[in-house]
């Protein structure tokens, strides 16, 4: 009978902490939309729609930009391109999320670069539309710009 009621006192022992553990468990942090669409304007290299995705871990987020409209104008190795895509907050000011990823593209192929990492604070709503997307190739710097507001509407970060 003791063991009985060691083993039951065990097993609500793990059950408390297993609650616990819930309570006290980091929240999950999410981004919505997690994706929108963008017209841009990015000059003698072409236009059209791309396509931002946006993942949120904390502070830290990712945004991913894809476009079959706007297409590598040469073959280009994996992680070639340096890019910065700068984001308006609707607070006042802009978030920059940079980095050097993207897969290797033969010339013509949709363009992707990413996941491009930033800093966001919770609440943070940030806007394609009077930002920009800076990608320098080759010693080649390409400007892209949204010709209006992105769809469904900007991103908001927890």
């Amino acid at each position: 009978m003791r063991r009985t009621r060691i083993g039951a006192g065990a097993a609500l022992a793990a059950g408390a902490l297993a609650v616990t553990g819930l309570a006290f468990a980091p929240t999950a942090y999410a981004v919505a939309p997690g994706s929108a669409t963008i017209t841009a304007d990015c000059g003698s290299f072409g236009g059209g729609e791309a396509t931002l995705t946006a993942t949120q871990n904390g502070t830290a987020a990712t945004v991913t930009v894809n476009s079959s409209a706007i297409t590598a104008p040469i073959a280009l190795s994996e992680d070639s391109i340096a890019s910065t895509l700068t984001l308006v907050r609707a607070s006042g000011g802009t978030v920059a999320f940079s980095g050097t990823e993207n897969p290797a593209m033969a010339a013509g192929d949709p363009v992707q670069v990413g996941p491009l990492s930033g800093t966001v604070a919770s609440g943070d709503s940030l806007e394609a539309f009077g930002g920009s997307l800076t990608m320098t190739v080759f010693g080649i710097t390409i400007t892209c710009t949204a010709t209006g507001p992105q769809s469904p509407g900007p991103f908001v970060f927890d």
